[in-house]
């Protein structure tokens, strides 16, 4: 298992806008590898290469702890190319362990992506699926999910925050 340290808020690597990944070679496997069996350590439902410090358009969901008939999704260099709807769902993040709020997103998703072997995929998508794209999605961009607070929730969490900012 290549498990890698999460990277928690307070780092700025996390607010970096990722780079498109060029070649589809044993260096993305061994990068998709490592997300996947850090992700099943963390019981996560999704992780971007940024959270383990990889600044790579590369990041992975696997809503199956949630739903059993799901598997892993790998998207690389992905678009989204159309959003639709809201909805608001309380999310949480691997970069910020112990916060949770509701936030509203579209509640559905249209995303071209390659796959492992460099193959082009569309998935048109909603509900949670199109919340973890979405989410995963924010991070290749520097975004984090604590952008989408309300003022309110935000000073909520205010302290929360300063801790895990004092701890990276």
């Amino acid at each position: 298992m290549a498990e890698n340290e999460i990277v928690i808020y307070g780092n700025p690597v996390l607010r970096e806008v990722s780079q498109p990944v060029e070649e589809f070679d044993r260096g993305l496997k061994d990068l998709v590898s490592a997300l996947t069996d850090t992700l099943k350590k963390a019981r996560g439902l999704g992780l971007s290469a940024v959270q383990i410090g990889v600044l790579k358009r590369v990041f992975i969901v696997d809503l199956s702890v949630v739903d059993i008939n799901e598997s892993l999704r790998v998207f690389i260099n992905p678009e989204i190319l159309e959003t639709g709807g809201d909805a608001e769902f309380e999310e949480g993040c691997l970069s910020f362990p112990g916060i949770y709020q509701k936030i509203h997103r579209p509640d559905r998703v249209k995303v071209r992506a390659y796959d492992l072997d460099g193959q082009v995929f569309e998935l048109e998508a909603g509900g949670l699926i199109a919340r973890a794209i979405q989410h995963e999605y924010d991070h290749l961009e520097g975004k984090l999910f604590i952008d989408h607070f309300s003022p309110v929730a935000r000073s909520l969490v205010k302290g929360k925050l300063k801790k895990l900012k004092a701890a990276s």
